[in-house]
């Protein structure tokens, strides 16, 4: 075998380990949140898939001061509950390679639900795209991957 063949089997299995890397990428799992007007770490929430649905609930309030904070602007059976623990995305559909949709993303600061999106940032998989609708308007949070060990 010649060496120049040598150099094509490397590029071949180097591009073919980046690509398992990036595709293997789940939306599901912990993520970080950042509030993304004044850059303040919130919370970790968990992104989880039931009955073929993503569905998300924070698991850690991270922001000083308001670990055992509660969702006083939320309307009904939500308002005074505690945010720790509270579902803030029910029930989106897929909408593509790992997008999904949906109408019940809540904001527990403001008690205001939204419609909403959701995906992997295609530059980076360990970061989540998060955006919020109020007709045509529209505000988006990068949400940051747990890994094992943080």
């Amino acid at each position: 075998m010649k060496i120049k063949n040598w150099g094509s089997y490397l590029m071949v299995a180097a591009f073919l380990v980046v690509t398992q890397s990036t595709q293997g990428q789940s939306i599901f799992g912990k993520w970080k949140t950042i509030d993304d007007k004044t850059g303040i770490t919130k919370a970790i929430v968990e992104v989880y898939q039931e009955k073929g649905l993503l569905n998300a609930k924070i698991v850690r309030v991270l922001e000083k001061g308001r670990e055992d904070a509660v969702c006083i602007n939320c309307k009904g059976d939500l308002k005074d509950k505690p945010v720790k623990g509270m579902h803030i995305i029910r029930n989106f559909k897929k909408n593509g390679d790992n997008e999904y949709k949906g109408s019940n993303l809540l904001d527990p600061e403001s008690g205001t639900t939204y419609r909403g999106k959701l995906w992997l940032d295609s530059k980076d998989p360990d970061k989540l795209k998060v955006r919020g609708y109020v007709a045509f308007l529209y505000r988006t949070q990068t949400w940051h991957r747990i890994k094992e060990g943080e």
